[in-house]
């Protein structure tokens, strides 16, 4: 059986790029064990780039087989290893938990978020009625963990969080521009490292705020059905 140009390709991609992230992580240990960790968390912080323009080569490889179940098994494999919590609140406001942080240097990849983050809220709502918040407010909360120093908090606007309005955007807004919804950004300390976004009514936006001092550590229950 002939091996395909395209999978050809990319695996010697993926092979360059791994051979990337073996170098950077050679890298970061030396530092680290120099003791330099200002230089360490830069190094770190390469290593997190790569791999995830790893990871998007590495998923890609089975398509280029042509094996016609390769998307879908793939999928099955975000979907384990990227839980992504998705609901209803009490309250009905909807809400998306990501076990991860987003905002990252501006050369990270958004790309790496589309890939999980589309086929997590297609498979929920499929079969469920459409949902339209109108004049809401596009609510992110980001969780950091207490052991985190405060320089090494980041910035809240970036491309990655756009990719993440667009995409819930789609499945429960008309639009997320600013004439139909408002964006409100925050932080909070926790065990765990994740993002927590919300579609909440503009009316009801100060019952949020309010809720928000008292959400659990592991983040409020969520429904799969509107209240």
């Amino acid at each position: 059986m002939e091996i395909p140009q395209s999978f050809a390709q990319t695996l010697a991609k993926l092979e360059s790029q791994v051979k990337k992230m073996n170098m950077s992580l050679s890298n970061t240990r030396q530092l680290f064990e120099y003791g330099n960790m200002e230089l360490t968390y830069e190094v770190a912080l390469r290593v997190a780039d790569i791999a995830e323009r790893t990871v998007l080569l590495a998923r890609a490889l089975p398509a280029y087989t042509g094996h016609p179940l390769a998307t879908h098994e793939v999928e099955n494999l975000i979907q384990i290893n990227i839980p992504v919590e998705i609901g209803f609140t009490a309250e009905g406001w909807f809400s998306v938990r990501l076990p991860l942080l987003l905002p990252k240097k501006e050369d990270g990849s958004a790309d790496y978020i589309r890939s999980f983050l589309y086929a997590a809220m297609r498979n929920f709502f499929r079969g469920k009625t459409p949902v339209r918040y109108h004049d809401c407010v596009l609510v992110y909360r980001h969780v950091y963990s207490r052991q985190r120093p405060e320089r090494q908090r980041r910035d809240h606007d970036n491309i990655e969080i756009n990719m993440v309005s667009d995409i819930i955007a789609l499945y429960t807004m008309e639009d997320d521009g600013a004439s139909l919804c408002c964006h409100y950004y925050c932080s909070a300390a926790g065990e765990t490292e994740r993002t927590e976004v919300y579609v909440v009514p503009e009316e009801a936006f100060i019952q949020w705020l309010k809720a928000e001092n008292e959400m659990p550590e592991k983040g409020v229950m969520l429904y799969d059905n509107r209240p």
